[in-house]
């Protein structure tokens, strides 16, 4: 490429149109002997490349040397030009005076509309540095010049900074106004990657405004852009890292942040970037309960932004580092000082991490008994309760329910942390997805934990099932939003279940899976993404929880829910029109106990092992007098509901003796229980049996239950498939599916039941108009649940509730197959003859005979909801 200057110059704008033809050209050029006024502007491209897709060194090994050959040809504007570009590189690089001192000599040398470009990029780096009045200012005096040239590009540029930077500042309504400006500038242009990053803008203006699952497919829009450029951008990781946070997907936030920084050390990128990930993955550490990695995290951070002069930065970095600290244990008058000053200076920056600050200084301070000092702070940390995004006016009433409680007013406490978790609420039903509505209540975890505190301190049983049901199980209160005929979800999902079948077929052949569960994997992301991008539509919180429907509801029967304060158990009994409250044991005793009781009964579901059986009752008993201490006498002798939390979902109820003849349901709240008992069967539902393959008994049961009801819908063998499975289940009166299950602790929502196609996942279940009434799950593990959030479970039960199902029969264990079909036709027997599940269940149990393997078995099974 030998042609004029004009040819030559045109490289610079391709960098961001077509980089790596950019590239290309740009070492075409230098292989020309090309004069200097072209080889300044091939380093120059070649430079760009490298410092933003690339290797800073060579980048800046470029861009010293078409420095040299600008100067060389005696061009001002071609030298001016070259030296903003070098001042990004050096500062990005970390040599932060260098760069400034560049620019002043760029700013310098140019004149006009060159001089203007100068001051954007200057600008430029008055945001990365963290000095945000000063890139208003830059850019401020940039603008004018650039629109008079009619310059699209740089105008669109500037127009971006001055948005990103009145984000910085919380201005998000002048933020939009310039990405919608930028936006249309850059629809006349060829500029691709500044189009992707247009795209990446408007994600973060989503995220500032609230709108995560926006946010999160816009940022994902981004990524599919930059990936067809062929150029890695990693502000993209960063932002992605924020928003994941923010809907609670801390550990997912970590792994992508740690990876980012593996693929930047390889490549040699961005000194400043490295520092921004490492100060992301401390945030996402933090958030994740992993305080040392957040603290290592952290002081890394701290150090490169001290050395590259980023004070804003640094602070925030601080910030994160005394969080973790905290979060690690420590607590001393130094770190209320330390906590103190970032929040003075943080307030300094307008940054709207302030008030966190605030609140950590006075929670420190609390913690030691300096309640003045902490007054103070948590006054400062308060304010923000009145406006701002939905996290911050949280943390305003995190400070106001902290507030209250150092004064001694319960009141005041149970105010702040209702219009706390209110907040929580509108921000959690603009959230489609049911993985992101349960992650997304550990942000109200410590407001519910507040108010129970104030509760049980007045002494009132019922105020305290009130708040323990406040913030419980929320996710079942409405249907997640279903995407509106989303043919690439759809698409996924088949593609999931095809390769999902072969590496199945594949392990059972003894071939290698590696590609196979490669891609596996790699389907499985892009199906949570797009599940991800969905808005919620359920209007308000639902009807709030009514002690008193609730006692109605229950007649002779009796609630019991287990409040968990301070590691402690606590037992709420509810019926004969009151609730009591019983003191239970240590919250950690019972889940061990309850582990060895599963491990107990994986071991008596195969025969030889009857000799545990009496260790698995003893475990039993143990378990009662942890879970429901002095409530045993009071029971009385109609059914009961246990409604436990999140971390004791596994426990076998019909194993502890005062439970273990009785009509037995569970549910994962009152507030649930309530919606099933009050939902009405659909007048013609159908009965639907499902057999899946692989099972060592061939779902015997199934054949006898279709002689039993007669009419019943038969799917097995070829039919038992996804599509016409799912068909025959929408608005069925009950449906029996006997198929391998298959639990998923890192990815719930892909817990499975093995069909004959494939795996029929969670998100199938979540596409349905209408669950089945009743739905029987006759394999294992098919009633494990993973505890996220504040207490929330994920899984195949939970995600059947809020669908229309009434009640569901399901293992928490794994069962020994033979013995599941006798207890399956003892439980039909008892439905055709007009039985609710539960009462069902326990006739089935106590007719099963008495050996070990039955027994176990039977208390594998509970009966989960109303029906």
């Amino acid at each position: 490429m030998t042609a004029g200057s004009d040819s030559v110059l045109e490289l610079l704008p391709m960098v961001f149109a077509a980089p790596n033809e950019a590239l290309a050209r740009a070492e075409l050029v230098l292989d020309a002997d090309p004069p200097p006024l072209h080889a300044s502007v091939a380093h120059q491209v070649i430079g760009i490349w490298q410092r933003d897709f690339g290797d800073m060194r060579i980048a800046l090994r470029h861009l010293w040397r078409a420095r040299d050959l600008a100067a060389r040809a005696q061009t001002p504007d071609r030298e001016a030009d070259v030296l903003a570009t070098l001042g990004v590189a050096l500062v990005h690089a970390g040599r932060t005076r260098q760069g400034l001192s560049a620019f002043e000599r760029g700013v310098a040398r140019g004149s006009g509309h060159t001089r203007a470009r100068v001051l954007y990029r200057r600008a430029y780096v008055w945001w990365v540095l963290g000095h945000h009045r000063e890139a208003l200012e830059d850019v401020r005096r940039a603008i004018p010049v650039l629109r008079q040239a009619d310059d699209v590009i740089w105008t669109a540029r500037a127009l971006t900074l001055r948005a990103t930077v009145h984000l910085a500042l919380g201005a998000v309504d002048r933020a939009d106004a310039d990405f919608t400006s930028a936006e249309r500038l850059w629809d006349t242009t060829g500029q691709e990657h500044d189009k992707a990053d247009a795209v990446e803008s408007r994600g973060l203006t989503a995220f500032r405004s609230g709108d995560i699952p926006a946010a999160l497919r816009l940022l994902d829009e981004a990524e599919e852009r930059y990936a067809k450029l062929g150029t890695p951008t990693f502000m993209l990781y960063i932002r992605r890292c924020e928003v994941l946070m923010a809907a609670g997907l801390a550990p997912e936030a970590l792994a992508e942040a740690d990876a980012a920084i593996g693929v930047l050390d390889e490549i040699g990128g961005q000194s400043t970037r490295k520092a921004e990930l490492l100060l992301a993955a401390a945030r996402a550490a933090r958030s994740a309960g992993d305080p040392h990695t957040a603290i290592a995290r952290a002081a890394v951070a701290v150090r490169l932004f001290a050395g590259q002069r980023r004070t804003w930065w640094e602070t925030h970095a601080r910030l994160v580092l005394i969080e973790a600290r905290v979060a690690a244990g420590r607590s001393s008058g130094r770190l209320v000082a330390d906590a103190a000053a970032v929040a003075e200076r943080l307030a300094s920056f307008g940054s709207p991490y302030a008030p966190e600050a605030s609140l950590l200084a006075g929670r420190i301070a609390l913690s030691l008994g300096w309640t003045a000092d902490a007054e103070r702070h948590l006054a400062v940390a308060a304010r923000s309760r009145r406006g701002g995004p939905p996290l911050a006016r949280m943390t305003g009433w995190a400070a106001q329910a902290l507030r209250a409680r150092a004064a001694g007013s319960g009141r005041g406490v149970l105010e702040a942390c209702r219009r706390g978790l209110d907040v929580l609420d509108d921000h959690r039903m603009t959230l489609g997805a049911s993985e992101l509505r349960a992650r997304a209540t550990a942000q109200g975890a410590e407001l519910a934990a507040l108010a129970q505190q104030a509760s049980l301190a007045q002494g009132g049983p019922r105020r305290l099932l009130v708040w323990s049901e406040r913030w419980r199980a929320t996710v079942l209160s409405a249907p997640p939003t279903r995407p509106p005929a989303d043919p690439a979800l759809l698409s996924g999902l088949t593609a999931f279940r095809e390769i999902a079948a072969r590496a199945e077929a594949a392990r059972m052949d003894g071939r290698p899976v590696p590609a196979l569960e490669r891609e596996q994997r790699r389907l499985e992301r892009e199906i949570r993404s797009r599940t991800h991008h969905t808005h919620g539509d359920a209007p308000g919180y639902g009807d709030r929880f009514d002690p008193g429907r609730l006692l109605d509801r229950l007649g002779d029967g009796r609630l019991v829910e287990l409040a968990v304060l301070d590691g402690r158990v606590h037992v709420l009994l509810c019926g004969q029109g009151r609730v009591r409250r019983f003191d239970g044991g240590a919250l950690a005793e019972a889940v061990a106990e309850a582990e060895h009781v599963q491990a107990g009964l994986r071991r008596l579901a195969h025969p030889g092992a009857e000799g545990r059986l009496p260790l698995v009752e003893a475990a039993g008993r143990r378990l009662e007098e942890l879970l429901l201490g002095g409530a045993v006498p009071h029971l009385g002798s109609g059914p009961v509901v246990v409604v436990p939390p999140g971390a004791l979902h596994r426990v076998p109820w019909a194993l502890l003796p005062s439970l273990r003849d009785r009509v037995l349901s569970v549910s994962p709240s009152a507030s649930s229980w309530l919606r099933a008992r009050e939902t009405e069967p659909p007048p013609d539902g159908a009965h639907v049996l499902v057999r899946g393959p692989g099972l060592a008994t061939g779902g015997a049961e199934v054949p006898e239950l279709a002689d039993r009801y007669g009419t019943a819908k038969v799917l097995e063998y070829d039919d038992a498939q996804v599509p016409r499975v799912l068909e025959e289940l929408d608005g069925a009166a009950l449906a029996h599916i006997a198929a391998h299950g298959t639990f998923r602790a890192d990815s719930p929502l892909f817990s499975s039941l093995r069909m004959a196609d494939g795996p029929l996942i969670v998100h199938d279940f979540e596409r349905l108009d209408r669950s089945p009434y009743r739905i029987i799950l006759s394999s294992c593990d098919t009633a494990r649940l993973a505890s996220v959030g504040a207490d929330e479970l994920l899984g195949l039960v939970t995600a059947l509730l809020p669908l229309g199902t009434a009640g569901v029969v399901a293992s928490s264990a794994p069962v020994n197959d033979a013995a599941v079909v006798p207890l399956m036709l003892a439980l039909h027997k008892g439905l055709s003859a007009g039985l609710s599940l539960a009462e069902a269940l326990r006739d089935a149990r106590l007719a099963l005979p008495g050996d070990a393997v039955h027994q176990a078995t039977g208390w594998a099974f509970a009966a989960f909801g109303a029906a």
